[in-house]
């Protein structure tokens, strides 16, 4: 019989080989080849809101880096109990490891990204996987299963035994390591952690790596964005107070937050990318990007906020994005009076549910090829995305945009709203402290306190401010650029004494809704409460 830790350890191995020599391989051929790619993708809409929401909630950001991992480990896991099996049945295990390795191989083949050479390097991982495992598995073997069954042991009459005991001799086959097996041993483990170490590099010289910590400044070289018909007015300096430590009016698309369902951007040829608008339509239209790019494109000037924002977080970014009003798009469509929601699709399978007043009133909603000046960024959506002011963006800002699907809300759901969030989530009047930083130390004396407001499709009007438990007094407000965009704000506090004190920031949007201290959890529509920070003076 085979030691089952050793068997263990090559189904680990070989499973180890299998993914990385695949990941390493879809270098040459993109994303949709990588198989954990592939797998996480498809756990990521099957996954309960139970489990996704504290998920967001503890890693942000680093959510689909933490589903990467947890898929790998689950892969290694399983191989590792497939090689225990294999310990006892062979066969069977190795027919196991194979049907396994097939997986990734069909979920790659079933995503609407992928085209059927996807598959060839999990293939070619998959046979180098199987050849490590048999491999190891024989290194694994005992000297008896090598076919080399150790010598009997003499036998002596019992008269000629000492003290002429009748107790047999010892065998060798009681000691569970011999001498003689200790260079097979060692053997084992100097091949398998040279193999696994080969197959740890290949992973991490492989797309998925590559495509997680894809640069935002990726080339985008086939797509040449014309001048805008209508340009964005200048941004006057006075929009941004001269405070040390306040973010940027405009935010670089390399610090512009990403939330979306895409493990890595889809890689999609502007020449072949189309729109396609449906559904409760008199005419149905499809859009290429040439047919886009003839278009009179207006630039504006808008500010994005995530639904999972927590209170005081930087899932927010303003942006200059240029594209073309969706309203004239929709009106080429002439959509039905019933209507009321535009079912918004991505190529990576994310819908969002978007009410059709916001697509058709007089806002800025934009199908937008262009961010800050260049074309987008492939982790925001290129070559084209939604872009609508006033609503959260799991309800309005779908990325990579391939379908405009007229419909009802009563009739159709959307990706967030099946997994328990608001249909249409209006932005709620928010602010952040931004100077000092949390649990900053500062001199005593004069304290300068500066932050960010927002509430789209109101604009800000005051904000608040309160050093400790004292009275609330109104920030200086940068000059308004649009109400469709942030403002940044900044005051003082004199003399404030050494030790540890506590600011907090309210803002009133132009309608006069203040915003709320209640603290509540995103679900279903934002986060909400004060932001406050605390610092120390010294």
């Amino acid at each position: 019989m085979r030691r089952p830790y050793r068997a263990a350890l090559a189904g680990i191995v070989a499973t180890l080989v299998l993914f990385g020599a695949a990941d390493l391989i879809a270098r040459a051929f993109g994303p949709p080849a990588a198989p954990l790619l592939a797998l996480g993708q498809t756990i990521i809409p099957l996954a309960p809101t139970g489990l996704v929401k504290p998920v967001i909630d503890l890693f942000g950001t680093n959510d689909k880096l933490f589903l990467i991992l947890t898929t790998g480990l689950g892969a290694l896991v399983l191989g590792g109990l497939i090689g225990w099996l294999a310990s006892h049945r062979l066969r069977l295990a190795t027919a196991l490891l194979c049907v396994a390795g097939l997986v990734p191989i069909i979920v790659i083949l079933i995503r609407p990204e992928s085209s059927v050479v996807d598959i060839i390097p999990t293939l070619i991982g998959l046979a180098l996987g199987m050849v490590v495992f048999r491999l190891l598995m024989s290194f694994g073997m005992s000297r008896t299963e090598k076919g080399t069954a150790p010598a009997a042991p003499r036998r002596f009459p019992a008269a000629a035994r000492p003290n002429g005991s009748s107790a047999p001799e010892p065998s060798s086959s009681d000691s569970t390591e011999t001498p003689a097996s200790e260079p097979s041993r060692r053997r084992f483990f100097i091949i398998t952690g040279i193999i696994g170490t080969a197959g740890a590099a290949a992973m991490a010289a492989g797309q998925t790596v590559a495509a997680l910590t894809l640069d935002a400044g990726a080339a985008v070289a086939k797509l040449v964005l014309p001048k805008p018909a209508t340009t964005a007015p200048p941004i006057p300096t006075s929009a941004h107070p001269d405070v040390k430590g306040l973010a940027p009016f405009v935010t670089d698309p390399k610090d512009f937050y990403r939330i979306d369902t895409a493990l890595a951007p889809p890689v999609i040829d502007p020449e072949e990318w189309s729109l396609r608008i449906h559904g409760m339509v008199e005419s149905e239209v499809t859009l290429s990007m040439d047919d886009l790019l003839d278009l009179p494109l207006d630039e504006h000037h808008i500010t994005l906020t995530c639904v999972s924002n927590p209170v005081g977080g930087d899932l927010v970014g303003n942006a200059t994005w240029l594209g073309y009003p969706v309203r004239e798009l929709l009106r080429r469509a002439n959509p039905n009076k019933d209507a009321d929601m535009v079912l918004s699709h991505s190529i990576d399978g994310f819908s969002a549910s978007t009410p059709i007043e916001a697509l058709t009133d007089d806002r800025d909603s934009l199908l937008a090829v262009g961010m800050n000046g260049s074309p987008l960024p492939p982790e925001h959506g290129f070559p084209a995305r939604l872009v609508v002011p006033g609503l959260y963006g799991f309800v309005s800002a779908t990325k990579w945009v391939t379908e405009l699907e007229v419909t009802r809300f009563d009739e159709k759901t959307a990706y967030w709203t099946d997994r328990g969030w608001d249909a249409k989530a209006p932005i709620l009047v928010a602010s952040r402290v931004e100077v000092p930083k949390p649990l900053a130390k500062v001199p005593a004396g004069d304290v300068a306190v500066a932050g960010t407001a927002w509430a789209q499709r109101s604009g800000i009007k005051r904000v608040d401010v309160k050093l400790d438990d004292g009275e609330w007094t109104s920030a200086e407000l940068g000059d308004e650029v649009n109400i469709d965009t942030w403002r940044q704000w900044k005051t003082g506090f004199s003399d404030v004494d050494s030790g540890l004190h506590t600011v907090t920031v309210r803002a009133i949007d132009q309608d006069g809704n203040v915003q709320t201290p209640k603290r509540r959890k995103s679900i279903p529509n934002s986060a909400t409460g004060h932001h406050h920070i605390q610092f120390s003076v010294e």
